[in-house]
């Protein structure tokens, strides 16, 4: 078993077995738009890798009124990339939500003329398994029958169903919309909860993070953390990204300003030392074909082996050098 691929022996169909940029960074004014999706190449170029997606928004982009226009400048943007670079794109579109007057032309034009260019399609306001069929159908219907669907919980409602939507094949990624998920409660929750600090302390708002985090792990998806509207504080950014993926479990942050992506990039990577402790682990590990071993007085077997493998593999995805041991699993 020494030649098997770690993934083909520790990962089942949940275990993280999806993988995203932990980054997702959103923007939605044509300005915005251009310098998000040259950054995004710019890095691409630096690192040898995609670490963030850009998600083109209309929801909060398009103006009223002028929905059309602004799916027409979407499919022009995303026409406008170089496809053929080393490291191609990573872009998807946040749409209105379904019963928006607009959400069908929004598929219509987007995903009918550059769904297959699309890494996912972002629909927000998700309230029950009917609203993602009824997004299914459309994009079917548009000519992407493979284009995952990220889906944004937004209200108490849609909490409570969460684990029945992240279990729909088609969703790829739950994220959790806090500042609608307050105002839903009438009042009931203070305006203090969608700050830095309020957001990770009071209880409905901790029960609804923990909720979609552990709806997405049950089905093997990707559970993306809100926004931080302290947008231009790099180390509360990073403070918030830290309590997101090491209290809340989740893998995926949004972005709404150029500077939270690094602080967010940074804060989802795992630490030299536990890298570095992941390869001398999956390196014994594949050289005893996957039997249990002793490292550094401690049992490992591969409920371990899978976790340390996750921690390479979070390791490569953020950019971080892989020890030599490893290092050809990622070639």
């Amino acid at each position: 078993m020494a030649a098997v691929h770690p993934r083909d022996v520790l990962l089942g169909p949940q275990a993280g077995a999806l993988r995203l940029p932990v980054c997702d960074h959103y923007a939605g004014v044509e300005a915005r738009m251009r310098k998000s999706l040259a950054l995004q190449a710019e890095w691409a170029q630096r690192h040898g890798a995609c670490l963030f997606d850009v998600t083109l928004d209309c929801e909060d982009g398009a103006p009223v009124g002028a929905e059309a226009e602004h799916a027409a400048l979407v499919v022009e943007l995303v026409r406008g990339l170089d496809w053929t670079a080393p490291v191609p794109p990573r872009v998807g579109v946040r749409v209105h939500p379904v019963d928006h007057p607009a959400f069908a032309s929004d598929v219509a034009t987007i995903v009918g003329s550059v769904g297959a260019r699309l890494t996912h399609l972002m629909i927000p306001k998700v309230e029950s398994l009917a609203d993602v069929e009824r997004a299914v159908a459309a994009v079917d219907a548009a000519g992407a029958p493979a284009l995952p669907l990220h889906v944004l919980i937004e209200s108490p409602a849609a909490v409570q169903r969460a684990f029945e939507i992240a279990a729909h094949p088609r969703v790829a990624s739950l994220s959790f919309g806090l500042m609608d998920f307050v105002s839903a409660h009438g009042g009931a929750i203070p305006a203090e909860a969608m700050t830095l600090q309020g957001q990770f302390t009071h209880p409905l708002v901790v029960r609804a993070k923990l909720e979609i985090a552990s709806a997405a792990h049950a089905h093997g998806k990707v559970p993306a953390h809100g926004v931080v509207t302290e947008f231009r504080d790099r180390a509360a950014v990073r403070q918030a990204a830290e309590r997101a993926a090491r209290e809340f479990g989740f893998t995926r942050m949004w972005s709404i300003h150029p500077d939270q992506i690094e602080p967010i990039v940074q804060a989802f990577r795992p630490p030299l030392e536990e890298v570095e402790r992941a390869a001398e682990i999956i390196a014994a590990a594949q050289a005893a074909d996957w039997a249990p071993i002793a490292h550094r007085g401690q049992l490992h077997d591969r409920a371990s082996f899978r976790y340390f493998w996750q921690v390479l593999e979070r390791a490569h995805a953020t950019a971080v050098a892989l020890p030599e041991p490893v290092r050809r699993h990622f070639s």
